[in-house]
């Protein structure tokens, strides 16, 4: 019978609600330069690798730095929040303990680069992710499967037995190209079903068991 090895969790918008942090620094910045943004430009980048969201914003924002400067903008303005306060999902902390008391090997996929990852790691029990994969760690960011894949390869884990947990269509679709159990959990935008896909409202509806179960069906 098929055995879930592993639960790998995308970060922004899934396990901390960083997007609107993001969105605010992306509204900062642009105006800085005396460009417009949109809530529908700011959208469009739910998920996306940094520095495709920086070549973005640089193209309809008008914001004249390299792609590079915009990322170390960004990311010095959503740690500033972040350190200020972390706003948690609802379920995210407590599935995180779950899984580790039932010593499920647990993996953070995300594109924010790692010095964002850390303020949210340094925030929980020491040994809860056993895997990190972040932005800037990988040559393909999101859609793209590397991320899943290099964390499933860091876990020793096979990806078709590892539930991937998103919250945006950019994310389902690298967890989905990987191979994985996927579970999306709709937050800022919206995802469509998919047969290769579970949806649910938040992560209240989630136990190490159903994870478990999502496995042996797909797998077993």
């Amino acid at each position: 019978m098929a055995e879930l090895e592993a639960v790998l969790f995308d970060m922004d918008g899934t396990i901390v609600d960083t997007e609107p942090y993001w969105i605010s620094a992306e509204y900062e910045l642009v105006e800085s330069f005396g460009g417009t943004w949109s809530d529908e430009h700011a959208t469009n980048l739910v998920g996306s690798a940094l520095l495709t969201a920086a070549a973005y914003i640089s193209e309809h924002g008008g914001v004249l730095l390299e792609p590079e400067a915009i990322v170390a903008w960004l990311e010095n303005r959503v740690v500033q929040q972040m350190e200020a306060a972390t706003p948690w999902r609802p379920g995210a902390r407590e599935l995180l303990s779950d899984l580790t008391q039932q010593r499920v090997p647990c993996g953070l996929v995300t594109m924010s680069y790692r010095r964002l990852a850390e303020t949210v790691i340094q925030q929980l029990h020491t040994g809860t992710f056993t895997a990190v994969v972040t932005g800037d760690q990988v040559t393909d960011g999101k859609p793209h499967p590397e991320p899943y894949l290099l964390a499933a390869e860091r876990l020793g884990a096979d990806p078709a037995r590892c539930v991937a947990i998103e919250d945006s269509p950019t994310g389902v679709a690298s967890a989905e190209a990987a191979g994985c159990v996927v579970v999306a959990v709709p937050h800022h935008v919206p995802i469509p079903p998919g047969p290769e896909r579970t949806l649910v409202p938040s992560l209240t509806a989630l136990t190490p068991e159903t994870l478990r179960a999502l496995v042996r069906e797909r797998t077993g």
